[in-house]
């Protein structure tokens, strides 16, 4: 397992160099090439209970990967790219929830979280509300559904075995911070490095809460 998540590290440095030397044009043929690392060490894997789920939470993303990679094509690639990654993040908060807990009692600190997260969740949506057009319910289906997606990491945080339990939230919070970065710089104003910070990001998250989740179920 730890072969192919050490060659997910290693080509998504490779990457990310690309990106940060100006060769996006090659970096462009490099990028679905990424997640399959992911994919198949947890295919590899030995079996446990959500083990599907994270399957099918990883494969959605890389086929929103790919369907990305076409956005500047037209207005309907993003918008595929976005029901695939909404279906992924739908996929998670399921991983989440079937994930083994050891502690069901709810930490006051939990509630402190899902008040984070709703001012982020309430913030976003005023700041892109304005610019999304057309595209306000998606977006706003969007952002709730990666907001519901973090709550459930939160609340995993409290209830799963440690260290694990910090590697998924970590991968949440990058995750909500990719997305972030990609609709600001869309929706609302262009971030210099926007690709290399989108990706580095977006690169973290999956690695974060794929190895988490194949751990926390190695342990159990």
């Amino acid at each position: 397992m730890n072969k192919f998540l050490n060659s997910f590290l290693i080509a998504s440095a490779f990457y990310l160099s690309l990106i940060l030397f100006g060769q996006d044009a090659i970096a462009w043929y490099f990028k679905p090439i990424l997640l399959p690392f992911l994919i198949f060490t947890t295919y590899k894997s030995e079996d446990f209970s959500t083990k599907k789920w994270l399957l099918m939470a990883l494969l959605f993303s890389w086929i929103g990967d790919i369907i990305l990679m076409f956005a500047d094509k037209g207005e309907l690639y993003f918008i595929f790219g976005l029901v695939s990654f909404l279906i992924a993040h739908i996929l998670f908060i399921v991983l989440f929830i079937k994930q083994k807990t050891e502690n069901k009692s709810t930490n006051n600190l939990f509630w402190l979280g899902v008040v984070t997260v709703l001012i982020y969740l309430a913030s976003m949506l005023s700041l892109l509300f304005p610019k999304l057009g057309e595209l306000k319910i998606p977006v706003s289906i969007y952002a709730l559904t990666i907001s519901v997606m973090l709550v459930m990491s939160i609340k995993g945080y409290f209830s799963w075995q440690k260290p694990n339990n910090t590697l998924i939230l970590i991968g949440a919070i990058f995750f909500v911070t990719s997305d972030s970065f990609l609709a600001i710089n869309k929706f609302y104003n262009p971030i210099p490095s926007s690709n290399f910070i989108i990706m580095i990001t977006y690169i973290v998250a999956q690695y974060y809460i794929t190895s988490g989740i194949l751990k926390l179920n190695k342990e159990n």
